[in-house]
């Protein structure tokens, strides 16, 4: 208990350290927000990932996946890896940079209201993203708490009070930069972490060759017949295999709180390093979170499984390690939860202070800005603080559903509309605000009614796949038959791409600062 303890009381110190010093970076809006545009490369990139993957990954989806998938769990982690980190950072991340200093563009609803014109438009984004995710932030508290309970012998909202006062602490004090350098902290300490506990879960059944052996002897009838399933290429079900990896992976390009991040790069060093970097990042976190999940049946049983839940398997895999390990988990765990609600609750507060609070209506100068942020960053960790509180407490199934919603109905309302927005001159407003009402109703009435729902969209995982793939066929469709948007508006959104310095900005940032 003492080593465990220890290491938690040091990385809360030392997390703290880092918002008092850089509480200086953050006396403006932009500073606060995005770190005045001016985080290097591998900050950025470690911001990324520690915010792709939390206590949600490492808990709940390893153990689920790894337990329906077997070892073919692992392509979620591959595909996190090359869709959600690489082909993001290729795709998006260089126009992303240049569009919204063009247009001044802080936040994901703001780029929305200025590309297409509509103040509207940019209120309603930031209603969707007040309404999923906040939900989304409270369920980073679910993962640690079998976690929590396995290693100390306290009530679990502890845990929550502890990580909610000690991110509301960092982040409030040291605004986007601070939460960046903890971030790179914090991906250091998952990527020895997880290499550890991979190491440890392996030894136990003799090495990775004995390991697979033993899961090709698992058998299942319930889910498949077919003998050695579990440690197939393709797994048992090769379809909602396939679900899984577009949400994760696709999905994180339509998410706030990730794209946001491509908004503070500083020169063209930064996104070819970043790339990089983020990807190696992803395979080592996600794919070996998938791959250690991948083994929880040679640790625990369908009965087991069937009364404590799938966010059991993982706890159930490490309860027997030395303290020191189980130590370093906790840690490992707690980093990836904090990361990822520190990038969540200022996605969060900056967007509802933004592109709400300060409407046509009511316009703030900037103190105050700064001033409703921090005050916002403390309200939304305690509601997430709440929630995550009656449902451990009270067991509230409709909290953990539309937790499990949130992402597929961000990611399906936002993706498309962003991705065409900095693509194509023709994607429409109208088009926009149908894709927004689409994915938020359709995943509004999977929490609903998901009986009737046709069985491959029964699952909420299936539900948001499909909420995103469809915005890529509303939006265009939708544009030919609903008013263009005006050339004037247009030609001054896309101009920024034709600016050249030695080549055109479209292609490369080409700023010469010295990066960090």
């Amino acid at each position: 208990m003492f080593v465990k303890i220890s290491m938690m009381c040091v990385f809360f110190a030392v997390t703290i350290a880092v918002g008092l010093i850089c509480r200086n970076r953050g006396t403006s809006v932009d500073g606060f927000v995005l770190g005045g545009r001016a985080i290097g490369p591998w900050l950025t990139a470690f911001a990324y990932g520690t915010s792709y993957f939390s206590a949600v990954v490492f808990v709940g989806y390893a153990g689920q996946f790894g337990w329906r998938f077997g070892i073919s769990a692992v392509w979620i982690g591959l595909g996190n890896a090359f869709i959600g980190s690489l082909l993001a950072w290729v795709v998006l991340a260089r126009r992303t940079r240049v569009m919204t200093r063009h247009i001044n563009s802080a936040t994901m609803p703001d780029f929305f209201g200025k590309r297409y014109g509509s103040s509207s438009l940019k209120v309603g984004a930031s209603i969707i993203t007040f309404v999923f995710l906040v939900p989304y932030t409270a369920s980073l508290y679910n993962g640690l708490s079998r976690l929590f309970s396995m290693a100390f012998s306290v009530d679990f909202t502890v845990c929550i009070a502890a990580m909610a006062i000690l991110t509301g602490v960092y982040v409030i004090t040291g605004g986007y930069r601070a939460t960046a350098v903890n971030d790179f902290i914090q991906g250091v300490i998952m990527l020895v972490g997880i290499i550890a506990v991979i190491s440890s879960v392996l030894a136990v059944n003799g090495g990775f060759t004995q390991s697979i052996e033993a899961l090709s002897r698992v058998e299942d009838a319930a889910v498949s017949a077919s003998p050695g399933i579990f440690a197939s290429f393709f797994g048992p079900a090769p379809f909602d295999l396939l679900g899984v990896v577009i949400l994760t992976s696709v999905g994180t390009w339509g998410l706030p709180q990730m794209v946001q991040k491509f908004y503070s790069i500083r020169s063209e060093k930064n996104i070819n390093t970043g790339t990089v970097v983020s990807t190696v990042f992803a395979v080592i976190v996600s794919g070996g979170c998938y791959f250690l999940g991948a083994f929880g049946r040679l640790f625990t049983d369908g009965a087991s499984v069937a009364s404590g839940g799938f966010d059991s398997i993982i706890p159930a895999m490490l309860s027997g390690f030395s303290d020191p390990l189980i130590g370093v988990v906790i840690v490992l765990v707690f980093a990836a939860s904090i990361s990822t609600l520190s990038s969540l609750v200022m996605a969060s507060a900056s967007t509802f202070t933004l592109d709400f609070l300060q409407g046509e209506t009511k316009k703030m100068d900037e103190k105050t800005q700064l001033f409703t942020i921090r005050i916002l960053i403390a309200f939304f960790i305690v509601v997430s603080s709440v929630i995550a509180t009656i449902q451990y407490k009270g067991g509230v199934s409709f909290i953990a559903q539309l937790m499990g919603v949130s992402w597929g109905a961000l990611a399906g309302a936002f993706l498309a509309p962003f991705l065409y927005g900095l693509y194509w001159r023709g994607a429409a407003k109208g088009a926009v605000w149908c894709n927004f009402i689409f994915a938020s109703v359709f995943m509004i009435a999977n929490i609903l009614f998901r009986p009737y729902f046709p069985k491959m969209l029964a699952s909420p995982i299936n539900a948001g796949a499909f909420t995103m793939l469809a915005g890529f066929v509303i939006v265009p469709l939708v544009s030919v038959f609903v008013r263009k948007p005006a050339d004037s508006l247009v030609n001054h959104c896309f101009a920024c791409y034709e600016t050249t310095i030695s080549v055109k900005a479209a292609e490369s940032l080409g700023s010469p600062e010295r990066d960090m």
